[in-house]
């Protein structure tokens, strides 16, 4: 009972799952393969209550979903493409989320480092 009265296509759903898209943002411990799951999760309620957020509407809200410090890196995956799309976007925060297990993000440097991998892809 409750699981179809979640699951039913009215106008409070699509705003409370509206709502939860719009305002989701990154904590600043998550890893971005969490941070995206949920984000998908997000994605896939919308989708059951038969709301469709476009490709580049998707990549433009998991872009706009990290903390400040991700400013630059975001910004770097924006300018000077053609296209924007939500299965690029994710590859490049996976990648930096690779970059900032493996080498760690504390520093400037790794940052600088990240952000001209991203670029290069």
């Amino acid at each position: 009972m409750l699981e179809t009265l979640y699951a039913t296509k009215s106008l409070a759903n699509h705003l409370v799952f509206k709502q939860r898209l719009f305002t989701f943002r990154m904590n600043a411990c998550e890893h971005f393969k969490d941070h995206i799951s949920q984000f998908i999760t997000l994605l896939n309620d919308l989708k059951n209550v038969e709301v469709k957020i476009d490709d580049e509407d998707q990549a433009m809200l998991l872009l706009c979903s990290p903390s400040s410090s991700y400013k630059s890196f975001t910004e770097t995956l924006i300018y000077g493409k053609d296209k924007l799309s939500f299965k690029d976007v994710k590859g490049h925060l996976l990648s930096k989320d690779k970059l900032n297990n493996e080498f760690g993000s504390d520093s400037k440097t790794d940052m600088q480092a990240s952000i001209l991998v991203a670029s290069k892809k």
